[in-house]
């Protein structure tokens, strides 16, 4: 009973060593080489496969300085903007996220306090779905990327294979299919408005006109000479 027991123990744990040592791995290997396909974006094109088989998402790999400074100081303003000094993590934001949600009213928006190496960990391994061992997987996995790799090397992969609307991912597909120009010709207000679509892409690919947007793309440009990027 005993012996059985100490089975039910070890298994569990030698599963979850074998998986982290596995993403482990995969983000030393990426420290060098680039990602292809993420488990996000893999997920994504099985959901549009569902409806034409012969779907694929959209995306082409730049490197860091074929993109647009003015989408970097973007980003950043928007999403993440301690993100030259946090270790991965910003545990403060997520507070102010965790209690804004706590006191939020029905039908009123959701505030996220995740990082954007938060979002990468999530994007390269996990799903889109919300659960407390979720989270924590990927605040290990964050830790891995803030270990392993340095802010530009994280910051560029992010660029890279961030969702910009349906199947539209990396900042060179997005520039092209909004604009029609790369990456690295975006101007200030385009590159804001891609960035304050990051939250809810496919929702803003569909109403490209909304005032929130337009609003909050005014604000994103007025953060961003203040953004410091890696």
């Amino acid at each position: 009973m005993i012996r059985k027991f100490k089975w039910f123990i070890i298994v569990p744990i030698a599963i979850f060593l074998a998986v982290q040592l596995y993403f482990f791995v995969q983000i030393w290997w990426w420290v060098d080489h680039n990602p292809t396909m993420t488990a996000f974006m893999r997920e994504q094109q099985a959901a549009m496969q569902e409806k034409d088989p012969k779907a694929r998402v959209q995306q082409a790999w730049v490197g860091y300085q074929a993109i647009s400074p003015n989408l970097k100081r973007a980003v950043i303003a928007s999403e993440d903007a301690n993100f030259a000094e946090h270790e991965g993590v910003d545990w403060e934001a997520m507070q102010k996220a965790y209690e804004h949600n706590q006191e939020k009213k029905k039908g009123k928006k959701i505030h996220g306090g995740s990082t954007i190496t938060q979002q990468l960990a999530k994007n390269l391994f996990l799903s889109g779905s919300r659960s407390y061992l979720r989270k924590g997987q990927e605040l290990i996995i964050t830790y891995m990327l803030e270990t392993l790799m340095d802010k530009r090397r994280i910051f560029e992969i992010y660029l890279n294979v961030a969702e910009f609307g349906r199947g539209i991912y990396g900042a060179e597909a997005a520039a092209r299919h909004y604009y029609r120009i790369p990456a690295s010709k975006l101007g200030p207000e385009q590159a804001a408005r891609l960035a304050v679509m990051l939250p809810r892409p496919k929702y803003y690919d569909a109403h490209r006109e909304s005032a929130y947007l337009a609003r909050r793309t005014g604000i994103i440009m007025q953060r961003m000479n203040s953004a410091d990027l890696p």
